[in-house]
């Protein structure tokens, strides 16, 4: 484990404890066991600690989102859906307790705002890709035409953000299994059944430029 990743693992660990917004980097440079100069020599600033953590600590949502741009066209609109809504479930069932103290003071949540922006990032990304990738399917007729994408993708990321805070806060342990049941039940609801299977795979053989 090299120094980068140690910072992160100490970074996790004092987040999840004590909320972003006590933690400090003195004390996570400290719980890593090296300085404060040696963290700076990764991270520029706290913010960019957090980003870590969430990219490379949590469970990899933002890499499966990311793997939705090859996937139109192909297998199924409900798995893929159910994929991505598990992964969301773990993500932000890890990530709650760690950035909820954003919220504590409004100044410390305009800073962490600006500190994004500034990365050219935002919260509203992972529901534009997912949006994203619901259009393509919609393209190509593998959802119906008149399907909202937009409202789709903000309703399923919503239940999972919602499904997560209830899961945290009542300090629940679901299993696995509990939570794929519950990712199919979520997808379950917004997918229309009216969308034959028969017509996804005729679609899954059409090339995207058809």
């Amino acid at each position: 484990m090299g120094t980068r990743e140690e910072i992160l693992v100490a970074a996790e660990k004092i987040m999840r404890e004590r909320g972003y917004a006590r933690a400090t980097t003195k004390e996570i440079a400290r719980a890593a066991g090296y300085s404060e100069a040696t963290l700076y020599k990764h991270f520029v600033d706290k913010t960019e600690i957090l980003l870590g953590v969430v990219s490379e600590r949590l469970p990899a949502f933002e890499e499966t989102l990311h793997e939705l741009d090859g996937k139109a066209g192909k297998g199924s609109v409900r798995v893929h859906l159910v994929e991505v809504t598990r992964k969301a479930l773990g993500f932000y069932a890890e990530g709650i307790p760690i950035a909820a103290s954003l919220f504590s003071t409004r100044e410390l949540l305009v800073a962490h705002r600006t500190a994004l922006r500034e990365l050219g990032l935002t919260p509203r990304d992972p529901q534009a890709i997912l949006a994203g990738y619901l259009r393509a399917e919609r393209r190509l007729g593998r959802l119906p035409r008149g399907t909202n994408v937009d409202a789709m993708a903000a309703l399923l990321l919503g239940a999972c953000f919602q499904q997560a805070f209830l899961i945290v806060f009542e300090d629940e342990r679901p299993t696995p299994a509990e939570l794929d049941a519950l990712a199919k039940s979520l997808v379950g609801t917004l997918l229309p059944a009216s969308t034959p299977a028969s017509a996804q795979r005729a679609a899954a053989t059409r090339s995207p430029g058809s």
